[in-house]
C-alpha cells in the first residue's frame, strides 16, 4: 500500500475526506488549489482507500461530481484478494 505524503495537496484533499467532507472540484479549487480532483481521488484510492465519485444536479442544473470517503463494498474486497492470489497485485 502507498502512504500519502504529508506536504502535498493530495494529503489536504485526503484530511478533508476523512473528516466527512463531501468535495466537488469547485471546492477543491478554493480550498486546496486542486484543478483536477479525479487524479487526486484516484492517488487516494492508489493508498488504499475508497473514495466514491457521486454525481447530482445542482440547483442551476449543472451536473456536479462530489467525493467522499466510503468503505468499499464486499464485492471489491473479494477481488482484491483475487487479484492479490493471482499475484496481479503487490
Amino acid at each position: 500500500m502507498k502512504f500519502i505524503s504529508k506536504d502535498t495537496k493530495t494529503f489536504k484533499v485526503f484530511n478533508a475526506l476523512m473528516s466527512g467532507a463531501r468535495l466537488p472540484q469547485s471546492e477543491a479549487s478554493k480550498r486546496f488549489g486542486v484543478g483536477n480532483l479525479a487524479a487526486e481521488a484516484s492517488r487516494i484510492r492508489q493508498a488504499g482507500y475508497a473514495v466514491y465519485a457521486n454525481s447530482r444536479k445542482a440547483g442551476n442544473g449543472v451536473t456536479v461530481t462530489e467525493y467522499e470517503l466510503g468503505r468499499p463494498s464486499r464485492e471489491i474486497v473479494a477481488l482484491g484478494y483475487k487479484a492479490k492470489s493471482l499475484g496481479i497485485t503487490l
